[in-house]
């Protein structure tokens, strides 16, 4: 029994997670989708899981053994997740490639961290840090997948999912988990099946993404010129420079139905013949309280969110592709009319909605993305950004326990974006997360409910 660096952590085991039954050596080419996140953040995700009087014996004689024995299913299908990413000399573009001998990392685990406070909606961020798993990155190689379960007695056990964003997007790795969770539950209830219903069915046909213009060529020679260096092959992922200065607070807050209709009606009269989404309305006033927190002292602010463009490709194309299939959109304003009173995520709303308007196409200009995104940061010093969506539906993912307590992206905790999903009472309104320090967290928190409680 290892015992980790944190004291309020006990690794009990750290196993090799291989599919059920042996399988061909695979591999799956990157298409430009994937080859513009090769050097990103992996992406970080906990889901909590309540289960008063959970005893020792019970989780390791009932709940470890489904989670493991389910997830061996799950891989059988989902062979791209135990694969590895490379970068062969003889390639243009980075490869995963899978062969039979290949597992993924499943760490087991035990805290004393008061559960109930990790589940709260505001906790130290690095009170979560030591459930999230690592993968391994190297040079020359990448895993695309690594979990961990960490249970804590009496009260439940957490799954921490840290994935790979050059190998998948939220949809497909959100898709993983609802599988994973599907098998587990089939055998808590003593009905295992190997089949899987169609809408739970991952597609892996790569040659549906077409890409006339080049644009992977694009990404891979930006990726190994970056810098000035001649073929930089190198899979290590950037550095990321948390947002936060000090200790950082993880906050998360709820925008009801009511809230997100009151936004709406006040946007509507402000902007006439504007088709405005719950996701744009919910952006925008987070952007205007993020500014007037953040106050950036450069002129501009930048604002970076994604597109699903499974549905929205010429022709569209399956909805469960697995692997990155969205394009980020940029919208850049004027950090004085972000500031303004009582106006200022009307002046938001106005960018992100003309960034929603694809009338020339979502891969509209997707082939200078890299040239975008390195314009606009010579010209503002902070990037605002969103992880996740309501339509993942995370607060679903039920392994036969019942429903998450809290589901939380870790990974902002560094980048300083916000997390979206759905509010887990699962009545229409959303859940937002993001990471500040101390002061900045009660700012924020005092513009949020003001601002909500302001509109009639």
């Amino acid at each position: 029994m290892a015992q980790s660096s944190s004291t309020s952590l006990k690794v009990h085991q750290i196993l090799s997670i291989s599919p059920q039954n042996e399988t061909s050596p695979t591999t799956f080419p990157f298409t430009f989708f994937d080859t513009l996140w090769l050097k990103l953040p992996p992406v970080e995700r906990l889901f909590f899981y309540e289960q008063t009087n959970l005893s020792t014996t019970f989780f390791f004689d009932s709940i470890l053994p489904n989670l493991k024995h389910s997830l061996e299913l799950t891989l059988q299908h989902f062979l791209l997740l135990v694969g590895n990413i490379t970068w062969p000399q003889d390639s243009s573009h980075p490869i995963i490639n899978y062969v039979p001998s290949d597992s993924i990392s499943f760490i087991v685990a035990e805290s004393n961290e008061d559960f109930n406070l990790l589940c709260s909606n505001f906790c130290e961020a690095k009170k979560r840090h030591t459930l999230v798993p690592k993968l391994n990155i190297s040079d020359e190689k990448a895993s695309i997948i690594s979990l961990q379960v960490t249970f804590f007695p009496n009260h439940g056990f957490c799954i921490g999912i840290t994935t790979h964003h050059a190998a998948v997007d939220g949809k497909s790795s959100t898709l993983f988990m609802k599988v994973w969770s599907y098998f587990c539950s089939n055998l808590e209830k003593k009905s295992p099946s190997l089949s899987l219903p169609q809408n739970l069915t991952p597609f892996f046909d790569r040659s549906i993404i077409k890409d006339p213009l080049g644009i992977n060529e694009i990404y891979s020679k930006g990726w190994s010129s970056l810098g000035g260096e001649i073929n930089n092959r190198s899979l290590k992922v950037w550095e990321t420079i948390s947002a936060t200065k000090g200790e950082a607070i993880k906050g998360h807050f709820e925008f009801s139905p009511l809230d997100i209709q009151k936004l709406k009606k006040f946007a509507q009269s402000n902007l006439e013949n504007k088709k405005i989404s719950t996701f744009a309305i919910i952006c925008s006033y987070l952007l205007a309280c993020a500014v007037k927190v953040d106050q950036p002292n450069s002129n501009k602010v930048a604002f970076v969110f994604s597109v699903d463009c499974r549905p929205r490709l010429d022709p569209p194309i399956n909805e469960n592709y697995f692997g990155n299939c969205i394009v980020s959109q940029l919208v850049v304003g004027q950090t004085e009319e972000l500031l303004k009173k009582d106006y200022e995520f009307i002046s938001a709303l106005k960018g992100i909605i003309n960034a929603l308007n694809f009338e020339k196409g979502v891969l509209h200009e997707v082939e200078i993305w890299m040239l975008k995104i390195q314009s606009i940061m010579s010209e503002t010093n902070r990037l605002f950004s969103i992880a996740g969506s309501p339509r993942f539906e995370v607060y679903s993912f039920d392994f036969g326990w019942g429903k998450p307590k809290k589901v939380d992206v870790t990974s902002i905790d560094k980048t300083g974006a916000f997390s979206l999903s759905e509010s887990k009472n699962n009545d229409g309104g959303v859940e937002i997360g993001l990471a500040l320090n101390k002061q900045q967290m009660e700012e924020f928190a005092q513009l949020f409910v003001q601002g909500l409680e302001s509109l009639e």
